[in-house]
């Protein structure tokens, strides 16, 4: 059987027009000789995620993603197409996580222990991880807040590695160690007095340990002497203070007699006050001196008589 031109250029066709679609949807990641489960995943924001981007578990891939739609709220609705004979339980988290320093991103599969297992359209978990620059970003302050300490320290270092700051440095240590010199010599004259007056501070030393003995010995009979010399201050002071009592009680038992006798009108105080008669024969006897004074100052001559020459008449 002879096959036409026409048929063979139609076959030849045909099979370059499979090939191409098989060789396109290879290059896009579609499986095409088996089964897949379209799953889904929403997101937040899908930085440097793409159509095409592969769906892995520990760095296997299982799928891809073949699309990416924008939600009314913002979010990122992702659909998953994973390979059939992977089953995934229905807790799975799908994370966004980067691949590379590019900010390239895939889905990774954190697998849950749930004993079900997702079922064609149902929608995973997910979250989104921080790419490796975001990670890097606080590293970087750090390193930035580093680098500024470290120039302030060379900044330092210089100005110590200036010849001035040196030579005032030399003239430091000059200073200090004149000054360790000095010391040195001053201990070394106090070592020569201390072994010169040894045997004086020995016996000084003795004395004050003899002294100290001594007290330590005589320690019951001072302290019986201040117990005696504290009881003695105790009585001269209760004597002093019973005394002082029995005086103020006696003075006030004689102010009490010496108004009880002027209330009783014993004595000339007693009599003055109370008897009226006293009072009367006062009071007559200052109103006759008062006639008497007003009479001789009216009538002197009548009480005085005198005479330069010693004679004249003499009245009556």
């Amino acid at each position: 059987m002879k096959i036409a031109n026409e048929t063979k250029v139609g076959i030849l066709a045909a099979f370059a027009i499979a090939l191409l679609i098989i060789g396109y949807n290879f290059l896009k990641g579609n499986a095409i000789f088996s089964s897949e489960t379209v799953l889904y995943a929403k997101y937040p924001r899908v930085d440097g995620l793409a159509v095409s981007k592969p769906v892995l578990i520990n760095g296997f891939q299982i799928g891809r993603v073949d699309k990416l739609m924008l939600q009314p709220d913002g979010s990122i609705l992702a659909t998953l197409k994973i390979n059939g004979k992977y089953d995934i339980p229905k807790n799975s988290i799908a994370q966004l996580e980067s691949t590379d320093l590019l900010g390239s991103k895939a889905i990774v599969m954190a697998l849950g222990t749930d004993k079900q297992f997702a079922q064609e359209g149902d929608t995973l978990n997910a979250n989104v991880q921080q790419n490796l620059m975001e990670a890097v970003q606080p590293v970087q302050k750090k390193a930035e807040r580093i680098i500024g300490k470290m120039d302030s320290i060379l900044t330092s270092v210089n100005s110590i590695l200036n010849p001035n700051f040196q030579k005032s440095v030399d003239k430091s240590f000059s200073s200090i160690a004149a000054t360790l010199s000095s010391l040195e010599a001053t201990s070394k004259k106090v070592d020569n007095l201390v072994g010169s007056e040894s045997s004086k501070i020995s016996g000084i030393l003795n004395n004050v340990e003899a002294i100290t003995s001594n007290l330590k010995s005589n320690n019951q009979k001072i302290n019986g002497i201040l117990t005696n010399l504290n009881t003695v201050t105790d009585q001269v002071a209760a004597s002093n203070f019973k005394q002082t009592i029995e005086n103020a009680n006696k003075a006030v038992a004689d102010f009490q007699d010496v108004a009880n006798k002027i209330n009783s009108g014993k004595g000339t105080v007693g009599l003055l006050i109370n008897d009226p008669r006293m009072y009367d024969n006062l009071n007559n006897a200052s109103k006759n001196l008062d006639n008497l004074i007003i009479d001789l100052k009216e009538n002197p001559k009548r009480y005085v008589h005198f005479s330069v020459f010693g004679g004249g008449n003499k009245e009556k």
